[in-house]
């Protein structure tokens, strides 16, 4: 009995694992190729953070960002490299998170409004977004590659136990 409910919990396990991959890999790929398709726009979008002031950098940003934001979806996706990839998307939304908080903190006290109508296009991919929403759809999406990194490392450790 205890052996068919490990069975279950592992397909149940292996069903969530793949649906948060789905899901973050399909917001990368979605965002990535939005960008990917908008260059100069995501440029200027780039540029009004006010994080990198030199050209060069500023036009790798804008020029690669889209296209490894794709290619990380599609990794999640096909299930390759999921640990690393779920770090790596870590590594880029934490810092993206906190660069948008920051911009939406700026707006509100220019325009002297509450937080959550604070509204701007952060180069996501959806246009104008108001940031308490941007914040939610981040969260979930650092949620997701936590569980995936998370869960990938329980495996690794579960698969090298066994042998």
């Amino acid at each position: 009995m205890s052996q068919a409910q490990t069975g279950s919990d592992r397909r149940r396990e292996a069903w969530l694992n793949l649906a948060a991959r789905w899901i973050l890999g399909g917001a990368y790929v979605y965002m990535g190729g939005a960008k990917a398709l908008q260059p100069v726009d995501f440029l200027k979008l780039v540029r009004q953070y006010d994080l990198v002031h030199h050209a060069t950098v500023l036009n790798a940003i804008a020029a690669w960002l889209p296209w490894f934001e794709m290619a990380c979806g599609l990794f999640l996706m096909a299930g390759i490299a999921v640990r690393g990839t779920a770090l790596v998307s870590l590594v880029l939304l934490i810092p993206f998170t906190a660069a948008v908080l920051h911009r939406a903190l700026a707006l509100k006290s220019l325009l002297a409004i509450s937080f959550c109508a604070v509204k701007f296009d952060c180069g996501c991919g959806n246009g104008e977004e108001f940031i308490c929403r941007k914040l939610a759809e981040n969260a979930v999406l650092i949620a997701l590659s936590v569980w995936l990194l998370a869960r990938s490392a329980r495996c690794d450790s579960i698969q090298g136990g066994s042998s």
